[in-house]
């Protein structure tokens, strides 16, 4: 895989500054209509120590506008970082759409420095692996451009790299025993990377692999390959803009190539209407559940806390099915200090810049925390694709995108609870009513309550594919009967404990 990287190919001064001045003004030109076009660029550098990964990343920002690009470079992960999944360094250092991000160290280190020094069971190196064509795919998917040098010297020209380096007192620095050790074990580090590459390389997100020898070579070839890449990620994206729609005809039909009509199937059964709408609870009943599950919950949380076990609430349901009642009955039982509350609305500007998950993967707590998300990541599958805000191709991924996101919360250890509670048209239609004749509650009820009322078919079909799409054996969905309060708000209580218990069983 790496012979053609070992040919010793060398471009002269003269080409070079022959070559240089008009891959510089494309380079710019493009970087500007990035930023237009609005995908964000995500280079990967990853390759063998002395083979000019730092030095291209810093002539590409010298290059480029530096305005535009960010530089991600990664060590150990620290506490804060070891505290929360794996990937949420990486989403949470994503570039802005319209911008570059220029990544170092970063999600390929773990795969190949396990490849060459760790003892990994069998099958966990491709487990990592798959988890980053996972990963790209999903980056890829929301429009990304994501490409990815390997940096390629052979060990004889690595140790002569070294040595020159360790003769000039400027730039011994950069040379470490690690880095040696390292060199010791190259031909371990290149069957781990010929595996890597092989794995992980894609249509959607490309290896080039670089000879790094000749810095003027080695300068142009990434120059290049980043100009072409960009270039043809433009012109995918041009491509794909939506045509305009056809007119009618002029006597107010339909267009000529509209095709035959669609075939009207009979409507599902519905996962909803199957619940029981008149499960209750009396309020002195209410009243003893709620005081000993206030009392379980506490002793739950502070063990939790104590252990370092994070825990993520999500609450979706119809509007006015009590989600917020239910979430301040459950935070009395918790100190304030260790749970934060995320009421969920449309994305900010500054979070359209990003993929739709980045908002909800940067607030992903330390461990031994609680977040409670009212509304969350799955308003992608609820109002974003009842109301048109999401393209049918985007919700309809987002299924899988979610059930990786939440595995990754799972598998780190956060104990993950969901509920959809549940009313009945009849009875949300009650609760405006009553919102609206009570003074300090009519701010709840806005216009697009109503709207979205008048949706109600349409929201009950998007909520049966979500449980039905995103319900797994590790996340499952908890479907509360919310027609009555007391009732839904001990299910909910009872669920969280007994989802710390389970969690906490054998820790």
């Amino acid at each position: 895989m790496f012979r053609t990287a070992e040919l010793g190919r060398k471009v002269s001064k003269e080409q070079f500054q022959e070559l240089a001045p008009p891959l510089r003004s494309e380079l710019l030109e493009i970087q500007q209509k990035l930023r237009q076009m609005g995908f964000p660029a995500i280079v990967v550098f990853a390759g063998v120590d002395g083979a000019g990964k730092g030095e291209s990343v810093n002539l590409i920002s010298e290059w480029m506008d530096p305005r535009w690009i960010v530089t991600r470079a990664y060590g150990p992960p620290s506490d804060e970082e070891r505290e929360r999944p794996e990937y949420w360094r990486y989403w949470r250092d994503l570039p802005q759409r319209g911008t570059t991000g220029l990544f170092l160290s970063s999600w390929y280190s773990r795969p190949v420095l396990e490849s060459v020094y760790g003892d990994p069971p069998p099958g966990a190196l491709d487990r990592m692996l798959d988890r980053i064509c996972v990963f790209e795919k999903e980056l890829a998917d929301d429009g990304a451009l994501v490409m990815k040098f390997w940096m390629h010297l052979s060990k004889k020209a690595q140790k002569q790299r070294f040595e020159q380096l360790e003769k000039d007192p400027h730039e011994k620095w950069r040379v470490t025993k690690k880095d040696w050790e390292n060199w010791r074990n190259y031909d371990n580090f290149i069957l781990a990377a010929e595996h890597t590459i092989m794995r992980t390389s894609h249509a959607h997100a490309l290896w080039t692999i670089v000879e790094g020898q000749d810095e003027r070579y080695r300068s142009l070839t990434v120059l290049t390959a980043l100009k072409d890449a960009m270039k043809r990620h433009i012109a995918h994206r041009e491509a794909q803009r939506p045509a305009p729609k056809p007119k009618p005809k002029a006597n107010g039909g339909a267009p000529a190539d509209e095709g035959p009509p669609s075939v009207s199937l009979p409507p599902l059964p519905s996962l909803l209407g199957s619940l029981n709408n008149d499960a209750s609870l009396d309020k002195k009943d209410y009243q003893e559940n709620l005081q000993q599950l206030r009392a379980r919950l506490n002793k739950l949380y502070r063990k939790a806390k104590d252990k370092g076990v994070s825990t993520v609430l999500v609450f979706e349901g119809w509007d006015a099915a009590g989600k917020g009642g239910a979430i301040r009955r459950l935070t009395t039982a918790m100190d304030a200090r260790g749970y934060i509350v995320m009421p969920v609305a449309a994305p900010t500007d500054e979070e359209r810049r990003y993929h739709y998950l980045w908002r909800f993967w940067r607030h992903m707590t330390r461990a031994g925390r609680v977040i409670i998300f009212d509304r969350s990541w799955y308003g992608r599958v609820l109002v974003e694709r009842v109301e048109g805000f999401a393209q049918p191709a985007e919700w309809r991924r987002a299924y899988a995108e979610i059930n990786d996101f939440e595995r990754q919360l799972v598998e780190h250890g956060t104990v993950l609870a969901k509920f959809w509670l549940h009313i009945t048209k009849d009875e949300q239609l009650a609760r405006f009513q009553a919102r609206e004749a009570t003074p300090y509650k009519r701010w709840k009820l806005t216009d697009e309550d109503w709207r979205n009322r008048e949706k109600w078919d349409q929201y009950e079909s998007a909520v049966n594919d979500m449980v039905q799409q995103t319900s797994t054996h590790i996340a499952p969905w908890t479907l509360v009967e919310a027609n009555c309060k007391r009732y839904a708000r001990i299910k909910v209580f009872e669920t969280v404990c007994n989802s710390l218990e389970a969690a906490l069983k054998n820790r």
